[in-house]
């Protein structure tokens, strides 16, 4: 007997008096286990079991299901965070990028001052940037000397403030760093939170000194990539040594 006639005897014998048992399912599906293989629409009109007979035995079926629920949501929020970082990422090179493009525009001592001091908060979306130098400090006749935050260090302090074997260091509270950071960037250091410090090297008669990038916010996390603050230390040094060495 063909699957098509034994269905239509099945449903004969249950228009009959006796009807068909559980057994004679059970029996028939098991003789035609590829029964719902054409008829998947019934599947859905299933009611699987909450859980298996018997005390103290666990649900596998709702824990499989409730523990694929939770994958699904961790590799949702996964790529969610993925997306944020990789924004967040494109918006800070974007930035360190045009700050570089202006300090490459300055021609003079003054002008690569007066675009470290007023346009590099504003590109780079942080509060403050300051400078610091060993003695004897950063000699130039510029005007706007006056108006940026430079400050004059001793020998020795810039490696006492970023580590002797460091040339960025990233804090998340001034608090925690090597000197304990309450007077760093001088009288505005009770408004700074987190602060990006970077390595300048000498040269063209610029003693070592320090580019120091200062927030209100948690901007900066010692966790963080230190390739751009580097890349723009480097183009702030590169422009300071041509400018002192156009004064000189």
């Amino acid at each position: 007997m063909d699957q098509k006639n034994s269905s239509s005897a099945i449903e004969t014998a249950s228009s009959g008096e006796g009807g068909i048992s559980a057994d004679d399912v059970i029996a028939y599906l098991e003789d035609h286990p590829d029964f719902f293989a054409g008829r998947q629409d019934l599947l859905s009109k299933m009611t699987a079991p909450s859980r298996w007979t018997g005390d103290g035995v666990v649900d596998m079926q709702h824990f499989l299901a409730d523990r694929r629920l939770r994958e699904i949501d961790d590799l949702r929020n996964c790529a969610q965070e993925v997306i944020e970082t990789s924004r967040s990422n494109m918006s800070v090179q974007t930035r360190t990028h045009a700050a570089v493009l202006a300090l490459l525009w300055a021609s003079d001592m003054d002008q690569l001052l007066r675009v470290i001091g007023d346009d590099l908060p504003l590109l780079l979306d942080v509060d403050m940037v300051i400078l610091g130098f060993e003695t004897p400090g950063l000699v130039t006749n510029a005007p706007m000397a006056e108006e940026v935050d430079i400050r004059l260090l001793g020998i020795g302090d810039v490696d006492r403030i970023l580590g002797p074997e460091e040339n960025v260091v990233l804090m998340r509270d001034l608090n925690e760093g090597p000197d304990g950071g309450s007077d760093l960037f001088g009288e505005a250091s009770g408004l700074v939170r987190s602060a990006g410090l970077a390595r300048l090297c000498s040269g063209q008669g610029i003693p070592v000194g320090f580019m120091g990038l200062g927030s209100r916010g948690e901007v900066f996390n010692p966790g963080q990539g230190t390739e751009l603050i580097s890349f723009l230390a480097r183009a702030m040094e590169t422009c300071l040594h041509r400018a002192a060495g156009n004064e000189a």
